[in-house]
């Protein structure tokens, strides 16, 4: 009878185990996916260049621009409504939110070493570029974990 029971609490035992290793790893799969658009993000932001300035030969990003094609990019690659809620059935349940977006435009000196301590964060532009950090929370599909919320860093600068 004691093995039975003993079988029977390390059934239960692996499972937990195996719950926790499932979740662990659909964690990653989620950080990468939100690693990688906050990266694409940057990116699309870095590239609004303001057409008169470029005319007159000056690598400025329009801000207003800028702003609007990272929202649109974490919106497709997340799968995110306009306000940054994802759309039902997507995998994220949680709002996404931009916690930081700042444009280092070409009336600073390069190269330009960008610090926000409060999120721990320091890079170095070359050229002009798009500072993006966003707030992500992942969704726990077993109990086993603790909740997980990360804050995302990207950088991209303009390319010429």
């Amino acid at each position: 009878m004691y093995k039975l029971v003993f079988m029977m609490l390390m059934m239960v035992i692996w499972m937990l185990l195996h719950a926790l290793q499932t979740d662990e790893e659909m964690a990653i799969n989620a950080l990468f996916q939100g690693k990688h658009a906050v990266n694409r993000a940057a990116h699309a932001a870095a590239q609004q260049v303001e057409r008169t300035a470029l005319a007159n030969g000056r690598l400025h990003i329009d801000e207003i621009a800028a702003r609007a094609e990272a929202e649109l990019y974490l919106q497709h690659n997340l799968q995110l409504d306009t306000n940054g809620v994802p759309l039902p059935g997507t995998f994220l349940k949680e709002r996404v939110e931009m916690v930081v977006f700042e444009v280092i435009n070409d009336d600073e000196e390069f190269p330009y070493t960008y610090r926000n301590d409060s999120f721990d964060y320091e890079v170095t532009l070359l050229k002009p570029g798009v500072v993006l950090i966003a707030r992500i929370v992942y969704p726990r599909v077993f109990n086993v974990i603790d909740p997980i919320e990360w804050t995302i860093k990207g950088t991209a600068e303009l390319t010429s």
